[in-house]
């Protein structure tokens, strides 16, 4: 009689190994699902930060973006640098920035002009181009102070406060960009208000492309915020914006 204890299957009384190629098998279909799994968690987390950046964005420039006839007074107006063409005059977004500033300056909406873009190289100068296209058509070059470290948004605001002492201002850059450029101002401590352009809509897919790495700007900007990270260079205090208000 056989005992109880055999395996039918090989008759031995010895457990029946599975092949090699079983194993191997089912190591891959584990090693798949757990790659699954990490991606999706990955996508995940990556839809929530985007979600969660740009409802934080919204919600701190709520209430605080309007046109360039109804935004309240303030001594400074900020505007943000973008491209400038190798003649070195500013591009058609860039322009339609300006313009906006001297149109406050002109209305008495502000009494400065803070143009804040990159200089990191010499060949390529941002706020020396902004400030010559002001001072060009009308606004005082005494009226008109250069920030050249500002490299992107988050350093342009904290160098406005921390570089420049600003304290209240109007920001001004296309409105897909407002809310950010608000939201990273006023969280620098700057009583903010922005305005705007949507002339530039008119370079259609030059705008949309814009639209659409704007969305992931908004992840940058709270990662930046969270991490209270300086700006590219801080530097000393200095007093041209002082000036300026003074005269």
């Amino acid at each position: 009689m056989a005992s109880h204890l055999e395996h039918p299957e090989n008759g031995t009384g010895a457990p029946e190994l599975p092949e090699a190629g079983t194993v191997a098998e089912s190591a891959r279909r584990r090693g798949w699902r757990v790659a699954r799994r990490a991606v999706l968690l990955g996508v995940l987390a990556a839809v929530l930060a985007l979600v969660g950046s740009i409802g934080w964005v919204r919600w701190q420039a709520a209430g605080h973006v309007y046109t360039a006839q109804d935004v309240p007074e303030a001594p400074v107006a900020l505007v943000l640098g973008a491209q400038v063409h190798d003649n070195g005059s500013p591009s058609g977004f860039l322009e339609a920035r300006l313009d906006i500033a001297r149109r406050l300056y002109e209305t008495g909406k502000v009494r400065a002009v803070l143009v804040s873009g990159d200089h990191g190289q010499w060949t390529y100068d941002e706020p020396d181009a902004m400030r010559q296209w002001l001072i060009d058509r009308g606004v005082p070059d005494r009226k008109v102070v250069a920030d050249h470290a500002g490299f992107d948004t988050y350093d342009s605001c904290q160098r406005a406060v921390r570089v420049f002492g600003v304290r209240q201002l109007i920001v001004i850059t296309q409105s897909y960009h407002i809310d950010r450029a608000v939201a990273l101002c006023r969280e620098a401590g700057i009583d903010a208000t922005g305005v705007g352009d949507d002339t530039a809509r008119r370079f259609g897919s030059f705008w949309t492309k814009a639209v659409v790495r704007e969305q992931g700007a908004c992840v940058k900007a709270m990662l930046d915020v969270v991490t209270d990270r300086d700006p590219v260079f801080l530097g000393r205090h200095e007093t041209g914006v002082e000036d300026a208000l003074r005269d």
